[in-house]
C-alpha cells in the first residue's frame, strides 16, 4: 500500500467522492476556459518561474557583456542601454497585465468558493439548530429538562442578513475600512 492509499483510510467515501468531485470540475473549468485565460495563465506561470529568471539573467548580462564591449568580436548593438530600457518597460508591461488577468480569474474563483463557504456553513446551521430543537423534543419526551440558555440560543436560526448587518455597523463603529 502506498503512502497516499494509507493516508485516505482517515477519509469517508464521501469526503473521497467529493475531493474527485472537486477536482474534475476544476479540470473542466480550466479547459473551458477562454483561450486567452488559459494562454496568460500559462504566460503568469512560466514568468513566475525561476527558469524564466535565469533565462533574463542569462540575456541580460549578455546584452550588457556585448555593449560594455567586453565580448571581443561582438559588435555594440546597444552602448547606451537605451534599447535594453525599452525592451525591458515594455516586457514589464505586458507582464503585469498578464498577471492582472491571472489575479482577476483567482479573485473570482476565491469569490465563488467563499460563497459556497457561506451557503454551506448557513445550510449547516439551519440544520444543527433543527437537531438541537429534535434533541430538546427527545429530552422533554423521556423526563429531561434542558434548562440551559446556551442550548436555547442553539435552537434559534440564524439570520444571515442582520449578522452581516452587525458586522458592518461594528466595523464603522470602530472605523474599519472595507
Amino acid at each position: 500500500m502506498d503512502q497516499r492509499e494509507d493516508q485516505s483510510e482517515g477519509m469517508t467515501g464521501a469526503l473521497r467522492d467529493n475531493i474527485a468531485a472537486l477536482t474534475t470540475r476544476q479540470r473542466l473549468e480550466r479547459a473551458s476556459a477562454p483561450a486567452s485565460l488559459r494562454i496568460a495563465d500559462r504566460i503568469t506561470a512560466f514568468t513566475g518561474s525561476m527558469t524564466f529568471v535565469t533565462l533574463h539573467l542569462f540575456a541580460y548580462a549578455l546584452w550588457i557583456a556585448v555593449n560594455l564591449g567586453a565580448i571581443p568580436g561582438l559588435p555594440r548593438f546597444d552602448p547606451s542601454f537605451v534599447i535594453l530600457a525599452m525592451e525591458a518597460s515594455v516586457e514589464a508591461i505586458f507582464l503585469s497585465t498578464f498577471v492582472l488577468i491571472s489575479q482577476n480569474r483567482m479573485a473570482a474563483s476565491a469569490e465563488r468558493r467563499a460563497d459556497l463557504d457561506l451557503h454551506i456553513s448557513l445550510l449547516t446551521e439551519h440544520e444543527l439548530t433543527k437537531l438541537a430543537r429534535m434533541i430538546d423534543r427527545i429530552a422533554r419526551a423521556v423526563g429531561l429538562d434542558v434548562e440551559d440558555p446556551e442550548f436555547r440560543e442553539i435552537e434559534q436560526d440564524v439570520a444571515p442578513i442582520e449578522v452581516l448587518d452587525a458586522l458592518d455597523d461594528r466595523k464603522r463603529a470602530e472605523g474599519i475600512a472595507r
